[in-house]
């Protein structure tokens, strides 16, 4: 919906994460005074890319755009100027530059994000830590994926350190990955938040 040319949906999304964003530390820069096509400052649209960072670490370029309902030159512009003043950084994932915010997350956690944003390795995981034994074609069973698809991700996610191919597969450092599946369920898919609303069966606690 417009009014008086501003896309009001827009702009409501970027508010919503500019709040989050004028809260993280390091934010705030009131030197940019120029205004995007939504009517909002500039100041105010890189509070909401830092609070959709947050929200949703490991987002790549094209899904902060559009989530935010960005155009592509403001989104390089204010990412630019995030990354030059170290308030979010980025990673390298393939072909997909993904941002974090800055000193938050381990290397592990960085990767583990990447691959967790991606629909069939987060299927895969999730599936694994569900079902420790699950072979490779029940992987592809329950995904509705082929089994040659299961073994390129497997191969994948072996090489980055996420999952073990030594007898079956077994997901490296098991609690780490559902942690961060359980704090950014709403920012991945139904399988995650699935996952989270289960969460307590695959946490143990040893007194």
């Amino acid at each position: 919906m417009e009014e008086n040319g501003v896309d009001e949906e827009k702009r409501a999304t970027l508010r919503r994460f500019a709040a989050l964003g004028a809260a993280t530390p390091l934010v705030g820069f009131g030197d940019d005074e120029s205004e995007s096509e939504s009517g909002e400052s500039g100041s105010d649209a890189r509070d909401a890319i830092v609070g959709y960072v947050a929200a949703t670490p490991g987002a790549h370029f094209s899904k902060v755009r559009d989530d935010l309902k960005l155009g592509t030159g403001e989104t390089q512009y204010h990412l630019r100027h995030l990354l030059e003043e170290g308030v979010v950084e980025s990673r390298r994932d393939g072909d997909y530059k993904r941002f974090f915010p800055t000193g938050r997350f381990e290397e592990f956690e960085q990767v583990s994000l990447g691959y967790l944003r991606r629909s069939t390795p987060r299927g895969m995981l999730v599936e694994l830590l569900r079902d420790p034994d699950a072979t490779g074609s029940d992987l592809a069973d329950r995904l509705d994926v082929s089994r040659a698809t299961v073994s390129t991700y497997a191969r994948e996610l072996d090489e980055a350190g996420l999952l073990s191919r030594e007898d079956g597969y077994a997901v490296r450092r098991p609690e780490t990955v559902i942690t961060l599946l359980i704090r950014y369920a709403d920012s991945f898919g139904s399988d995650a938040a699935a996952f989270a609303d289960d969460a307590s069966r695959f946490i143990r606690f040893d007194p």
